[in-house]
């Protein structure tokens, strides 16, 4: 697991995930050495990267050219040449079109277009497969569990707050991140 301080960022490009979800990603995907794995809307790599750690292949997908370019620096920063990752600039609907099958897909950008990415992820979605969502607006996260309750999956939803400590001379301040939602459901 990397630290955030040890991802390339640039202004233009959201991310890296933050360390403590990219953790709870990784714990909730049940992640095995056999997996193709799906990161939509990749930002600068943050999960890319750990997924490619331990997946037998990584397909990062962004619309933003800039974000397949953070990505592939942060690829070959952090991993060397010792990864299994397919970087596809496209929207997400054409690239999920181009992959045949995959058994998680983690979706953190959508471009408006969740419902068409969860129809796609659907089809394409092995038996026992795992999607996982992540989403900082309201309205994804009801988008989010409204279809996957209608593509017949058990959504689970969890909202995650995290703080981290800065040691000041006087004590400890406590700086909130953003409150990320995680929507997590498995294929049966």
């Amino acid at each position: 697991m990397f630290n955030d301080n040890d991802f390339i960022k640039i202004c233009e490009v959201p991310g890296p995930t933050k360390e403590a979800i990219r953790a709870l990603l990784l714990y909730k995907s049940d992640i095995s050495d056999d997996d193709i794995v799906v990161d939509v809307g990749c930002g600068t790599g943050g999960l890319t990267v750990e997924f490619a750690q331990r997946a037998k292949k990584v397909y990062s997908i962004d619309k933003n050219p800039e974000a397949v370019k953070v990505t592939e620096r942060n690829l070959k920063k952090l991993l060397k040449d010792d990864y299994n990752v397919e970087l596809m600039e496209d929207d997400a609907v054409n690239a999920l079109k181009k992959i045949d099958n995959m058994d998680i897909a983690v979706i953190g950008g959508s471009g408006r277009e969740l419902e068409t990415i969860l129809d796609i992820v659907n089809e394409k979605l092995n038996p026992k497969g795992r999607i996982l969502i992540t989403s900082i607006l309201v309205d994804t996260k009801v988008e989010a569990v409204n279809k996957l309750k209608d593509l017949n999956y058990n959504p689970q939803f969890m909202e995650i707050n995290v703080s981290k400590g800065r040691i000041l001379d006087r004590g400890i301040l406590m700086k909130a991140e953003n409150p990320i939602g995680i929507i997590t459901a498995s294929k049966h």
